[in-house]
């Protein structure tokens, strides 16, 4: 599951998550008036499977997987996580935190809240907190990914100043590794659907690497472009790890295809192309490092060219109708879905264009823009978190003190046991979630 976040000023959040592992994909849409979850399982027909209305101006919604669970945050009180089962119209539990939330992931086993300079480690099952990371990198954007399999690898910066991830075992409660991916800090990161790949992209949006895990080795090097401090919104693998895509505030959305050049299949197809490579090959070692590293970078295998500029947009590569598509959600209120051809590349063709609000929210829209003086501030920040997720204004009772390092909180009322589910999250199965009732800490 790959999740990614954009906004239209501080009203709508589009919130992407495709389901890999079932090869099917979901779509979940914040708004002035609540969410909505829509199902994506053919090209011509968007279907809107559930509309909540519990709370307004929501900036986060996150659904588990295509369970019913779903973690929605507001901007009336943006320090407060609610945790729905929205099929049987209740709340799970909700937990407020010491800041504002600019992030929330979950997978399986694992829900991840991100504040900007702590995160918070949850167990899916009971909602019990694991672990508190204190004192973390200063993180406006709410930067973090958490990988989708049963490995529950969490990546975050390691850094302000520099693209240093961290790779955190969410099972073992554990740091595994320090991996140094750029110069400067980081913008965008993404696990692949087994956990073995993490891409990253940095703030100037030139160079994407893909490393493994956990070891951190780069294994692949791709260039999205010569301009800098393009602002990348978001990265996303396909179900296999044969394609990489990414998103930008640019026209253009880069498809890079994972593969290895083997001199052997080099040698069995000689060409023109592949004797100038090996010419630049040995060229590069007399080269700088900069320079040599430059034409060492594949390019892009594929690429959409938006009739957009400057918009925030997520993508995300899923298998609709048995054909590879690439799916992009913009922050004018569209879902593009694009065929592409896995063999060749090159340009992809658009096949459909969905309209993702209603007349209503429009309209309210408008008047939002007609009047300029009505809209909150907004911070000088790249990220859609630091926008929306204002200064609460909830009374310090609201608010759950007293974590510790070791992940210790303050008690508060206890889910009776028998409540709780008896084994881990069963996404094929309904009748198993975790459990329902009221828990406010």
């Amino acid at each position: 599951m790959c999740c990614f976040l954009c906004y239209k000023r501080w009203i709508y959040l589009i919130v992407f998550c495709v389901c890999v592992c079932f090869y099917c994909s979901s779509l979940s849409v914040g708004t002035k008036t609540g969410y909505r979850l829509f199902s994506v399982t053919a090209v011509d027909k968007l279907d809107c499977i559930h509309e909540g209305v519990e709370c307004p101006d929501v900036y986060i919604v996150e659904r588990l997987f295509s369970s019913s669970l779903v973690v929605v945050v507001s901007l009336s009180m943006p320090q407060r996580m609610n945790v729905y089962h929205f099929k049987k119209g209740t709340e799970i539990c909700n937990y407020s935190y010491s800041n504002n939330i600019l992030s929330v992931r979950l997978n399986r086993q694992r829900l991840v809240v991100c504040l900007e300079e702590s995160i918070y480690i949850h167990n899916i099952k009971d909602m019990k907190l694991l672990k508190t990371l204190l004192n973390t990198p200063t993180n406006p954007s709410g930067l973090c990914t958490l990988s989708v399999n049963h490995s529950n690898y969490l990546a975050y910066p390691g850094s302000t100043t520099i693209g240093e991830i961290t790779v955190y075992d969410a099972n073992n409660l554990s740091t595994v590794t320090l991996i140094q991916a750029h110069d400067s800090p980081l913008a965008a990161l993404t696990f692949s659907a087994s956990g073995t790949k993490l891409a990253s992209a940095s703030e100037k949006g030139t160079v994407i690497r893909v490393f493994s895990i956990p070891e951190g080795q780069k294994l692949f090097e791709f260039r999205r472009g010569m301009k800098r401090y393009v602002s990348i919104s978001s990265l996303s693998f396909s179900a296999e790890a044969q394609f990489l895509c990414a998103s930008s505030n640019t026209e253009t959305v880069h498809i890079f295809k994972l593969e290895q050049h083997s001199p052997s299949q080099e040698e069995e197809s000689p060409t023109w192309s592949a004797y100038v490579g090996k010419m630049f090959t040995a060229a590069s070692t007399y080269l700088p490092a900069q320079v040599s590293d430059m034409m060492h970078q594949d390019r892009a295998f594929a690429t959409v060219r938006l009739n957009m500029f400057g918009l925030k947009n997520i993508c995300a590569l899923a298998i609709i109708q048995k054909l590879p598509r690439l799916l992009v959600a913009s922050s004018d209120g569209y879902l593009y879905i694009y065929n592409v051809d896995p063999q060749d590349g090159g340009e992809c063709v658009l096949v459909q264009k969905h309209k993702l609000f209603d007349s209503s929210e429009e309209q309210m829209e408008q008047k939002k823009e007609e009047k300029p003086e009505d809209v909150p501030p907004q911070p000088a920040s790249q990220s859609y978190a630091a926008t929306v997720a204002l200064p609460s204004a909830l009374p310090s009772s609201n608010t759950l003190m007293g974590y510790s390092e070791d992940g210790g909180a303050q008690k508060g009322e206890v889910i009776p046991e028998h409540e709780f589910a008896e084994g881990p999250v069963c996404l094929d199965d309904e009748n198993e979630f975790p459990p329902v009732g009221n828990q406010s800490n």
